[in-house]
């Protein structure tokens, strides 16, 4: 018994090991092409800034491959081997199915109790300090400090809008101009802008073309300007990157601190001065019903996070069964039912975060919709398996 459970135990790792590489490969390539690659490509950053980015990549998007890798590896193994009568053989043998697989199940644990540590800690953290080593290299390229279709308001003394980022070139782009007290005193449109930065002073000169600019003189009406060509004033960078983590960004523990505090601050704004008990009753269910409705995107990432970190129990319970049903030396079929599968699973966390902000239909359960099924229908399928139906 021993050895068919090493031997199966060892199909299974060398074909996760092949399968979360692939999957790791895939993601990483998409995620990093266009920012970091980029840079190497234009020599504005060397070979082992690319290196440092990718390796930070690593541990967010391993969040999605050792999943997809281990549903993969099920149902190559398992496959192969029920393709191959392996199977067939062991039951022979009057070893049943179940007692056969104990040690994959364990490895199935083992693998989420793995993915629950990456997504919850160590995923967040990387994905932060990547953002930091973008912004590092953002005095070389504007993608680091840029992003095309945001209004950019770190910037001193402007707040500046592109549409669409190349390298150094903008389109569309707006600019506000920011007096000292950071009132709007001039406003800028242009469809194309240039920017050449000051590496040495942490700053930037901005050239706008074919535009038009909103300025009054002192004592006069605002006033239309066509421009062909502008040459604004320098502006400098920021200078660090302070910026508050997004919900998305957070750790475990950051997004129950961040719940807290939301909770906390809508408590507070509530008046209980001169209300009678039945006013005072209202106000807190109104309160209440803001605090869901704040508080629900936090509460959707805390419980997606959880969620994400049980991906392989779900998978392993159904890729087993489905492995052997499957019944095909095919390596394109079982990489082809696992997308499918895979797709299923997080469409639901996709319809959550599209319900994020509607607190009414508990968005933070519907995450653990996929965990539920796929075990409940694996448990079903194995019980099947094992019976020989």
């Amino acid at each position: 018994m021993k050895t068919l459970h090493w031997y199966l135990l060892r199909q299974v790792l060398a074909t996760l090991f092949m399968t979360v590489s692939i999957f790791t490969f895939i993601l990483i390539l998409g995620e990093s092409l266009k920012e970091v690659f980029a840079l190497l490509v234009n020599g504005q950053v060397g070979f082992w800034v690319v290196v440092k980015a990718v390796a930070l990549l690593i541990p967010f998007v391993l969040v999605f491959a050792l999943p997809m890798g281990l549903l993969t590896a099920m149902l190559l193994v398992f496959g192969r081997f029920s393709a191959d009568q392996e199977l067939t053989a062991a039951r022979a043998c009057g070893i049943s199915l179940v007692s056969l697989i104990s040690p994959i199940l364990i490895l199935g644990i083992a693998c989420a109790g793995l993915c629950a540590w990456i997504n919850l800690q160590i995923a967040p953290l990387s994905r932060i300090a990547y953002k930091q080593l973008l912004f590092q290299v953002g005095t070389s390229q504007t993608s680091g400090w840029l992003t095309e279709g945001t209004f950019v308001s770190s910037l001193p003394g402007c707040i500046l809008y592109a549409g669409k980022v190349e390298g150094l070139r903008m389109e569309d782009v707006l600019l506000y101009q920011l007096d000292s007290e950071g009132h709007k005193k001039s406003y800028v449109w242009a469809n194309e802008g240039r920017i050449e930065i000051d590496k040495t002073n942490r700053a930037f000169n901005l050239t706008l073309t074919h535009g038009r600019q909103l300025s009054s003189d002192s004592g006069t009406e605002p006033a239309w300007h066509s421009f062909g060509e502008l040459q604004l004033p320098t502006f400098q960078l920021p200078q660090e990157f302070a910026e508050k983590p997004k919900v998305n960004n957070m750790t475990w523990s950051q997004l129950w601190i961040e719940l807290h505090e939301l909770e906390d601050k809508i408590q507070a704004s509530v008046p209980v001065g001169k209300l009678s008990s039945a006013e005072l009753q209202q106000r807190l269910k109104e309160a209440a019903l803001v605090t869901e409705q704040i508080t629900e995107p936090v509460r959707v990432q805390i419980h997606r996070h959880a969620s994400f970190s049980m991906a392989c129990i779900g998978f392993t319970l159904v890729g087993i069964p489905l492995g052997i049903r499957a019944h095909r030396k095919e390596t394109s079929v079982g990489f082809a039912l696992a997308l499918l599968l895979v797709l299923v699973y997080y469409s639901f966390f996709i319809l959550a975060q599209s319900l994020e902000t509607r607190a009414d239909l508990y968005p933070h359960l519907i995450v653990w919709i996929p965990n539920f099924a796929f075990e409940a229908i694996g448990i079903v399928l194995l019980w099947r398996a094992n019976r020989g139906i």
